[in-house]
């Protein structure tokens, strides 16, 4: 069995405060007035005091470690928005998908990266996905891609909602114990369908926070 790219399906069964839509497939449907959901959503303050950085701690003392091993590598085939709040908005979801993995790296839902780029129901979306990779004694490795990414503004600017397409076609799930890959057929279930609500941080300007997941799986419109 291929161990999926990040479990939706149990964390829609786990919780109904993560808002996971269309966890068996099918389309999202906007608001009335197609706001963003989850706009007028505030952030957390971290565990601990941070800013953003792609890079190793060692590499910058007071950034976020959001490195991972050299056989998990996340890429991000997507162009960066001509706006600033909506480029950092990308940037720190792209970060937010870094810390997951970290966390499934690591066997821990307290990394600092964990804590710095997630929020509220993001925050909890994170942990429930990097423990259910914990009990199943899995880590992660291989290539995933994220594609044909699309950002929208609330209109009061503190809100980012980040839309993209996610392959885990070539990323499979490993056994810590064994160390067997999990490979399955290319299929159908590789494709899933991301909206990630980006908020920014009270605190820290430049940070911004998931504070809600949305998941459309078995996604068609991103083969």
């Amino acid at each position: 069995m291929k161990r999926r790219t990040l479990p939706v399906a149990v964390a829609c069964a786990a919780t109904t405060a993560l808002l996971l839509t269309a966890c068996g497939g099918g389309e999202e449907k906007a608001g009335d007035n197609d706001k963003i959901a989850g706009a007028d959503q505030g952030a957390e303050t971290p565990k601990e005091s941070t800013k953003p950085s792609a890079a190793p701690a060692e590499d910058r003392p007071d950034g976020v470690d959001v490195s991972l091993p050299k056989d998990m590598n996340l890429v991000f085939d997507w162009e960066k928005p001509k706006d600033k709040n909506e480029a950092a908005a990308m940037e720190d979801a792209a970060n937010f998908l870094r810390a997951i993995y970290r966390g499934v790296d690591k066997r821990t839902t307290k990394d600092a990266a964990v804590t710095a780029y997630a929020t509220g129901e993001g925050l909890h979306y994170a942990e429930v996905q990097i423990n259910e990779w914990i009990k199943g004694g899995w880590t992660a490795t291989g290539t995933l891609r994220h594609y044909d990414a699309a950002t929208r503004s609330a209109e009061n600017g503190n809100s980012v909602e980040v839309a993209f397409c996610a392959d885990s076609g070539r990323f499979f799930g490993k056994e810590l114990e064994t160390g067997k890959i999990l490979r399955t057929k290319p299929s159908i279930e590789d494709f899933d369908h991301f909206k990630v609500i980006m908020v920014k941080h009270p605190a820290d300007e430049g940070l911004w926070q998931a504070s809600k997941v949305f998941v459309e799986t078995k996604a068609a419109k991103c083969r």
